[in-house]
């Protein structure tokens, strides 16, 4: 065989993969592994597959904080499986509050588009940094930190973050200390709270032990 054919006989054969090297929209319907969810095969894939319609819709903010988060990571946009980044939208109500929290395994910005948010991180050395957002202005939030957004004007907030992980997890302090069985005692004990205060805290976010 010529070398030409032969060079365009084994670019035919690489072709049809080089597209699984672009991107790797999720598989959900196999588990996830340590470095995301496994691929679904190219061939399968459509337009829609790079889509995502969710953000477009307030969040349901008649709950306890009167706010909430509308995630687009891989399992709600398989899309964004692999590439390094994901997004959410925040619907905050006035005197509403998106409590102390941390994302373990990706940095944050967030994009104000309406209202007023006072946002804010606490970094390892406790310096704390705080700020006022208005529409058009962005804030970050280092991976890992301890932050929050409280609504303080008198309109709903709306704001979209983004963050560096299709996956980037969420603790919020509060749910880990009294919204689970974590025992009264060692709450008492490394807090400094008392007993009827971790009790009461347990009552409102339905933590037991």
């Amino acid at each position: 065989m010529p070398p030409l054919l032969l060079f365009l006989s084994l670019l035919s054969l690489l072709l049809p993969h080089a597209s699984s090297l672009d991107y790797c929209v999720a598989d959900l319907s196999l588990p996830p592994t340590p470095s995301g969810f496994p691929c679904k095969s190219p061939s399968k894939l459509t337009s829609d597959d790079f889509y995502f319609t969710g953000l477009g819709v307030a969040g349901n903010t008649s709950n306890i904080i009167k706010a909430a988060v509308t995630p687009a990571f891989s399992p709600q946009f398989p899309a964004v499986n692999g590439l390094g980044l994901s997004l959410a939208r925040l619907d905050v109500l006035p005197g509403g509050v998106i409590p102390l929290h941390t994302h373990p395994a990706g940095n944050e910005a967030l994009v104000m588009i309406q209202g007023t948010l006072c946002a804010g991180f606490v970094d390892t050395a406790n310096n704390v940094f705080l700020q006022t957002l208005k529409k058009g202005d962005v804030m970050v939030f280092p991976q890992g930190l301890l932050h929050f957004q409280i609504n303080s004007g008198g309109i709903p907030a709306l704001a979209f973050v983004t963050f560096s992980s299709p996956t980037p997890g969420l603790q919020i302090t509060s749910i880990a200390l009294f919204g689970s069985n974590f025992p009264s005692k060692l709450i008492e004990g490394t807090t400094f709270l008392s007993d009827a205060e971790v009790k009461r805290l347990k009552g409102i976010l339905g933590g037991s032990g």
